[in-house]
């Protein structure tokens, strides 16, 4: 084995294609393969065709307020990577739920940096005891979405320090393989070039030993990168480092032992990735995995009159209602998306294989499950011989006029290939997709036909043309455009049971991001779906109200508008309501949303985005069978201008203002003495526990707790400094049988304990009042630790 030649540590610095690191099998150096990871393994060497376990999203980790779950979680998703090929996932994602509006909000664990950081570095742990690679990210300030690939960050080095690199500093010290460096800049410069941040503070100050890498296309410049500490510019082949650094390095500009350091941590990543993998789970222990983590991350903010859960002995008819309950959002639109396991239960489906035996469950949708892009709701137009019953027989071609290169069935509306459609096959070049499936009319009417891509694409009924859509659209804005289901559509007048083969054929040119999306909304008069819904209330002796958003309200490179639900929903939520006062709303949300109007329903019961596991688990939850174990990993506020950020364009020079400072969340709510509708860290369970007394131990408090009921119990103790301003130090979550009474020992964490001042840290003085509290605006119960 020899040591590495100056070309090949320079060639180590870059990838060597779209999901891979370079290997130099002479000098011992792997290979590794590389995945996005956030909610289970996409893209990489699977993408959103292939099937893997899809979680909970990051923000339902967070209300489990659980690090071991999250590490249970973590190793679901380390050996689901191990089984297919996959060496690091890149994830888990360590940015902060700052404003309400941002798109990605449901890919962040909470609005609370230790609360992100533990519960990431429990992920990490639980990743990597499967021998698969934790590369966390988006190091740093990467908490938005619009216009990511230009904004600029001003952030004050305290905040910086003490709010947004505090999770990336957690998951340093749990030992994550490597670190993903964010799109944007801060304070100036692109965070793929922040030698402070990089060099200074990451490798310098906390000693991290692992590699740095670009995020995908975030690499800007050669010199600047490698200077700065950039590690690994991704993906491959090479635009700026790799080989292109070796004329540098010969001319003085980029030092050589700063080269020879970027291939050592690569190397040492590559080595640490490609090591033994643990065995694979039983498929049955990954799914109770993760309907245990869908169940524990669902928050009751509010059960009037103990409604839940329901006592299926108690009820004849049980009305199911709202568009979520069919059509749930279980992730939000990311490239990181998983698709579905065909098969998986929706909640209407598990509500009734619950409840189905003991009372009468009927089920309306109430409005549009779809009101942007609607479903394809066709089956296979070719048997290929895969066994699915549902979707489109898609046909991959380089050249049309010859057989295809490829057949499956996708069951989708929408697809995303990166760089090459007819990648997997060996290409990368411009060619055909043809999608086609059977579709029968259910009832008389105008039917529309929707078509968007982001190329030359045409839809047709029966061979029949009824409309094209073309026009290159930028690979940094496909998702937001598929996801807002940007898409033309025609109507086609069809006659009840009609069936008809619907063709779509896309020719796609050569691009980092392709995308074409498609679907059918049927007649169906909204007037008649909300008063079928209404009345179905009306005669219920109890109402699942289940709402919230589709994959297209949460998007990556989008932020939101607002916080609101759609109008429609919220008016469905008002009848309903006023029908019949035994409600209980489910809310399919991924972030803080308003939720003024929940004053009107008997019980609110916040689900996320839960994954696969989200049938189950509601159908568990609602019947009493598991706990709804969640707590709010954020803030939901009374009214959007109670939040400390919230508007998230940057001005004309592209500059975004951390204006709030240190005062982020729940921090700037009580700095300013506003009240939050649902605090940090509140929700209620089915069981009571009473805090008895608190105590301090050598670095914790402990909290004596009694399970004042008969069923087991969750709860979760938060420890609280209340100045300079109140902040997270510490919890700790315990389970209690029937009963049961215990001390539990909640753990302050050192580095909340620090501040940033005058250029130099410094540690809470001593003695330190905390608070130990069921959420953040709780007075609690007072602990004073000693010096």
């Amino acid at each position: 084995m020899r040591e590495p030649t100056i070309e090949e540590t320079c060639a180590l610095t870059a990838g060597a294609a779209m999901w891979a690191s370079l290997a130099v099998p002479e000098a011992g150096i792997r290979a590794f393969t590389m995945s996005d990871g956030p909610m289970g393994i996409a893209s990489g060497k699977v993408d959103e065709r292939d099937v893997s376990l899809l979680t909970p999203c990051p923000a339902a980790l967070g209300a489990s307020w659980d690090v071991d779950l999250c590490a249970r979680v973590g190793a679901v998703v380390g050996s689901d990577a191990a089984a297919r090929g996959v060496d690091a996932v890149l994830a888990p994602n360590l940015n902060l739920a700052r404003s309400p509006l941002a798109g990605r909000a449901f890919e962040y664990f909470s609005e609370d940096p230790v609360l992100a950081g533990l519960l990431g570095a429990g992920w990490i742990a639980g990743l990597q005891s499967t021998g698969t690679a934790a590369v966390a990210k988006h190091l740093v300030c990467n908490d938005s979405e619009t216009e990511r690939d230009r904004v600029d960050v001003q952030v004050d080095e305290a905040s910086l320090r003490e709010v947004y690199l505090r999770p990336f500093q957690i998951a340093v010290r749990a030992g994550c393989a490597g670190l993903l460096a964010a799109y944007n800049k801060v304070n100036g410069s692109w965070c793929s070039e922040q030698g402070r941040v990089l060099t200074d503070i990451v490798k310098g100050e906390w000693g991290f030993a692992g590699a740095i890498m670009s995020d995908w296309f975030g690499t800007h410049s050669s010199a600047g990168a490698i200077n700065a500490g950039l590690d690994l510019e991704m993906p491959g082949p090479a635009r700026f480092m790799g080989g292109k650094l070796a004329p540098l390095v010969a001319d003085g500009t980029v030092g050589l032992a700063r080269v020879a350091d970027a291939a050592a941590r690569v190397a040492a990543t590559a080595r640490a990735a490609t090591g033994p993998k643990a065995p694979p789970l039983a498929p049955g222990a990954a799914q109770a995995v993760l309907e245990e983590a869908a169940a524990a991350g669902m928050v009751l903010v509010k059960n009037a009159g103990g409604l839940l859960p329901l006592a299926p002995a108690g009820l004849k008819r049980l009305a199911v209602i709202g568009p979520n309950a069919a059509a749930p959002c279980y992730q939000g639109g990311t490239f990181a998306k998983i698709a579905v396991a065909p098969g998986t239960p929706t909640p209407i489906d598990s509500i009734r294989a619950r409840f189905g035996g003991q009372c009468e469950v009927v089920y309306e949708a109430g409005v549009d499950p779809q009101p942007r892009l609607p479903a394809m709701p066709v089956v296979p137009a070719l048997d290929i011989g895969d066994g699915c019953t549902a979707g489109m027989s898609l046909e991959y071609f380089v050249d049309p006029g010859a057989a295809p290169l490829f057949r499956e069935t996708r069951a989708t509306n929408s697809l995303v290939w990166f760089v090459g459609v007819h990648e997997e096959g060996g290409f990368d070049q411009p060619g055909m997709v043809r999608a086609s499936g059977l579709f029968r009319a259910e009832q008389a009417g105008a039917h529309l036909f929707y078509l968007g891509s982001t190329g030359a694409a045409r839809l047709l009924v029966e061979g029949a043309e009824v409309l094209a859509t073309g026009g290159e659209v930028p690979a940094s804005d496909v998702m937001g455009k598929l996801k807002a289901g940007d898409a033309d559509h025609v109507a086609v007048m069809l006659a009840a049971g009609q069936q008809l083969r619907i063709t779509v054929e896309f020719t796609h040119g050569a691009a980092r991001v392709h995308g074409l999306w498609y679907g059918i909304r049927r007649p169906d008069s909204a007037e008649a779906m909300f008063a079928r819904a209404v009345e179905a209330a009306r005669e219920a002796d109890a109402v699942v109200l289940v709402v919230g958003e589709t994959s297209d309200s949460s998007v990556e490179s989008k932020d939101r508008p607002d916080t609101r639900l759609p109008a429609e929903q919220i008016r469905l939520i008002e009848a309903v309501c006023a029908a019949n006062p035994r409600v209980a709303v489910v809310s399919n949300v991924g972030h803080a949303f308003d939720c003024g109007w929940d004053g009107l329903a008997a019980a609110h019961l916040v689900a996320w985005y839960p994954g696969q596991g989200f049938g189950p688990a509601l159908a568990a939850v609602l019947a009493g069978d598991a706990e709804p174990a969640g707590r709010l990993p954020l803030t939901i506020a009374e009214a959007e201008a109670d939040y400390p950020a919230l508007g998230l364009a940057p001005d004309a020079a592209g500059h975004l203002a951390y204006a709030e400072g240190l005062l982020v969340g729940y921090r700037g709510l009580i700095a300013r003495g506003r009240k939050a509708r649902h605090p940090l860290g509140s929700g209620l369970g089915y069981a009571r526990v009473d805090w008895l007394e608190a105590r301090a131990e050598a670095g914790a408090v402990a909290v004596r707790l009694r399970n004042a009921t008969a069923r087991p119990a969750s709860e979760v103790v938060q420890l609280y400094a209340d100045a300079p301003h109140c902040a997270l130090v510490g919890f700790a979550k315990a389970q209690l049988a029937p009963g049961e009474e215990i001390w539990l020992r909640v753990p302050v964490e050192p580095l909340a304990l620090e501040r940033w001042v005058a250029g130099g840290w410094q540690r809470l003085a001593a003695p330190l009042a905390l608070r130990a509290a069921r959420h953040a605006e709780d007075p609690g119960l007072a602990v004073v630790l000693p010096g």
